[in-house]
């Protein structure tokens, strides 16, 4: 048995996983934040509901690292680094040059930082995250597993903008999605629940988070995706538009007097969607706080959240000719009753119907659909980091 750790570095954070591995048993997990700020918070849980959490000064993601390493030999969840034999990277943006999940070596490191220009936010902070790693250890498995590879399947009809062709041939300028680990997770955690080959199914996975995509799953693969060329794309979000006219951008800019292009794409990704509609907050559960107090604009937009995440399945039933499983999961789609009835409630037209008793639950895997339902309607929490770790296991 070996362990093996997934990583989820963000600019100022490093979230992780540890897993005994293959069992797929997690030992421990845990998050640190404020990296580079005063007062880290550093967090473990582990064992049977037991929490170790610290603040201190992290200047950089190498000494949480080794903050994270020496905790795990303190606390007695690991007795030597060496039983850990795999590391696991998630990164945001692999382009076109990776369309599976790939061993990390200097090549593969120097064009995850290069192709931070399609995921400015995330790739240099992935490629923090492995440097730090391979600093303290240099000799383990270590591979990237990418947001983008599931969809790198997508047909070019699907993944092409109508644009001059040669803005593709030279700057690669197309639709690449996101969320591509969680939509494969629950993809084949669904067909696995259903007892039915995933080959066989044409599945609707629904990411609603935060952050939220729609994917079309046919035969295992994916086909279409509602994310872009960046995560700013396809249903409304907690701050992000969703899909936008284009031409608002100098409309707005003009208007505004926003001079800077980039502070009109900040506003789009960090003061819109939810956030921007309701006035009020981009958590669901203010917005159904509010909606309860009778606050139009939050009512307004829970309405629009459900409407844009409705249109974007029927349209991939169309994409696929028909449509067998539809999939709810990230922190909407797991916990928020209300939004997957009424989204469910909108698509009668497919014959998909939920169970109120059976979708009352948060956070619990289950098929809610009625038994007369057309469409298996299901609730599966995603497991990003659980298949990053069994990618790695598949590398070594």
């Amino acid at each position: 048995m070996s362990k093996t750790i997934a990583i989820n570095a963000g600019s100022s954070s490093l979230k992780w996983k540890l897993f005994e591995m293959p069992a797929e048993e997690v030992l421990a997990s845990g998050i640190v934040e404020r990296i580079g700020l005063n007062d880290s918070i550093f967090t473990i849980k582990y064992g049977d509901g037991q929490k170790y959490e610290t603040i201190e000064d992290m200047e950089n993601h190498t000494i949480a690292v080794e903050k994270l390493l020496s905790q795990l030999s303190e606390l007695g969840i690991i007795e030597d680094f060496s039983e850990i034999t795999g590391v696991g990277h998630r990164v945001v943006a692999g382009g076109e040059h990776f369309k599976e999940s790939t061993v990390i070596d200097d090549d593969v490191l120097a064009k995850i930082e290069e192709l931070a220009e399609f995921a400015p936010l995330h790739n240099p902070a992935n490629a923090m995250g492995i440097k730090a790693f391979k600093k303290i250890l240099p000799d383990i498995v270590s591979v990237a597993v990418f947001d983008t590879s599931f969809h790198t399947t997508m047909p070019k009809k699907n993944y092409l903008y109508s644009l001059p062709m040669e803005y593709y041939e030279k700057h690669n300028a197309r639709r690449y999605g996101a969320h591509g680990t969680s939509h494969r997770y629950v993809a084949h955690r669904a067909a696995e629940m259903l007892e039915q080959p995933l080959e066989d199914l044409k599945m609707i996975t629904a990411h609603l988070g935060n952050g939220a995509s729609i994917t079309a799953v046919e035969g295992g693969k994916s086909v279409d995706t509602s994310m872009g060329f960046t995560p700013i794309a396809g249903v409304t979000m907690g701050t992000r538009t969703g899909d936008i006219d284009v031409s608002l951008v100098p409309f707005l800019m003009e208007k505004e007097g926003i001079d800077d292009v980039r502070e009109m794409i900040r506003i789009f990704n960090n003061e819109s969607g939810l956030k921007g509609l309701s006035g009020v907050s981009s958590d669901m559960r203010d917005l159904e706080d509010a909606e309860a107090d009778g606050h139009e604009n939050a009512t307004l937009a829970l309405r629009i959240f459900e409407d844009r995440v409705r249109k974007y399945i029927g349209q991939y039933a169309a994409t696929m000719d028909g449509v067998d499983v539809i999939v709810f999961t990230a922190g909407i789609g797991e916990n928020d009753i209300a939004r997957r009835q009424n989204i469910i409630d909108g698509l009668s037209f497919l014959g998909a119907k939920v169970d109120p008793e059976k979708n009352n639950v948060r956070g619990q895997e289950r098929i809610i659909s009625t038994d007369d339902s057309k469409v298996k309607v299901l609730l599966v929490p995603t497991d990003e980091e659980l298949m990053i770790a069994r990618d790695v296991e598949a590398a070594k």
